[in-house]
């Protein structure tokens, strides 16, 4: 039996992202150990009713406190230790950083990384940014260097980790995504009710929810009944949005702030169109679930977002951080109402097609040879 340790950072994602992968592995007869940081019950109860194992470690996802991380290390290498594991996969900057280091203590081990998008740290021109950027090269390299593959989800991040020099093209490999569970996500016909486009994730400067804002507003002076919503939970880190700003968009009358949900089906299902205004992306989960729903996508021609629109055919690409051509493309919808269901159809397809969970999962399992 393949001893399997899958290590992440929020345990909630264990559930919700990785949750069709450790079934996999567990049909396919290794024995997983799925680590986080701690958590309540029910996510430890639903990994033991599978039939894995859950382990808590140290681990601070928006710190910069080296202490801390050390913390993270030890600990992760004294079970690596304890469990000694014969293949490891991490995902998400900091447990791919600290437990590919973590693994080095293992010599006969196979230590995989899936990187789920480049986040705050590749981004920005300001001097912390590019002293963060050297930092974190650095310490991917370093954490990398004896991974067997690095799995990406978009071929612009592979690219970026090549010409850093952070891995040789050779050890790269890609898949679409984290996938999504089609079944669970049927297609659903559009609602009859007044035009609404939705929104979602934490609530972060760089998911472009700002520039949402600014085209709902202008949107409203010519369509003032047309609806915008705003889903997904406050989030501590240096980019996060203030509640009081979000309090303030909604006050203003510009949308409606919904909190956050741990099922974001109803609201895809009661939207028209699903935006997502990012700055970049591994490959946006949500997207992939309203693609999934049958909705016409309205995102950015960036990395990870790009992958998931045929301009014309499921839905439109505009420039990141452009709230003039947003807000454009937002009236273009409300004017042709009657390319929505040709383009959902279409979403629903490629869903199918490219990003079926058991696909990806498959592809997954194939590059770590089980």
């Amino acid at each position: 039996m393949t001893r399997f340790i899958l290590i992440g950072a929020l345990p909630e994602s264990l559930i919700n992202f990785r949750g069709p992968l450790i079934q996999s592995l567990l049909k396919a007869n290794c024995q997983v150990t799925a680590m986080a940081s701690e958590t309540q019950t029910n996510v430890t109860q639903q990994l033991t009713t599978w039939g894995a194992n859950f382990c808590a470690y140290p681990v601070e996802r928006n710190s910069l406190n080296p202490l801390a991380d050390l913390k993270t290390w030890q600990s992760l290498r004294q079970t690596f230790r304890e469990r000694q594991p014969d293949v490891i996969l991490a995902y998400t900057i900091k447990p791919v950083i600290w437990g590919g280091l973590a693994s080095h203590v293992l010599p006969n081990r196979r230590f995989y990384a899936l990187i789920t998008g480049l986040g705050f740290a590749f981004q920005g021109e300001t001097l912390k940014r590019k002293l963060l950027v050297t930092l974190v090269t650095f310490l991917y390299r370093t954490a990398l260097k004896r991974a067997e593959r690095v799995i990406f989800q978009n071929p612009d991040n592979l690219n970026e980790f090549v010409r850093r020099g952070i891995i040789p093209a050779s050890k790269g490999a890609l898949v679409n995504g984290s996938g999504v569970d089609i079944s669970r996500y049927p297609l659903t016909p559009l609602p009859d009710s007044s035009i609404t486009f939705l929104t979602i994730g934490r609530l972060l400067g760089e998911k472009g929810f700002r520039e949402y804002a600014q085209a709902a507003q202008i949107v409203k002076t010519r369509y003032p009944e047309t609806i915008f919503q705003l889903l997904g939970p406050h989030d501590p880190s240096p980019d996060g949005i203030p509640l009081t700003e979000v309090q303030q968009w909604y006050q203003q009358g510009w949308l409606e702030y919904l909190g956050s949900t741990n099922d974001v089906r109803p609201y895809l299902q009661n939207c028209h169109i699903y935006v997502l205004p990012s700055y970049h992306e591994g490959m946006p989960r949500t997207v992939l679930e309203a693609m999934a729903i049958g909705r016409p996508i309205l995102t950015t021609d960036t990395p990870g977002c790009r992958e998931t629109v045929i301009n014309d055919e499921n839905g439109y690409l505009v420039p990141k951080a452009d709230v003039q051509a947003l807000a454009e493309r937002m009236i273009w919808f409300i004017e042709n109402r009657n390319q929505w269901e040709r383009m959902g159809k279409c979403s629903r397809e490629l869903a199918e097609e490219k990003y079926d969970v058991r696909k990806v999962n498959a592809q997954l399992m194939e590059i770590m040879g089980l």
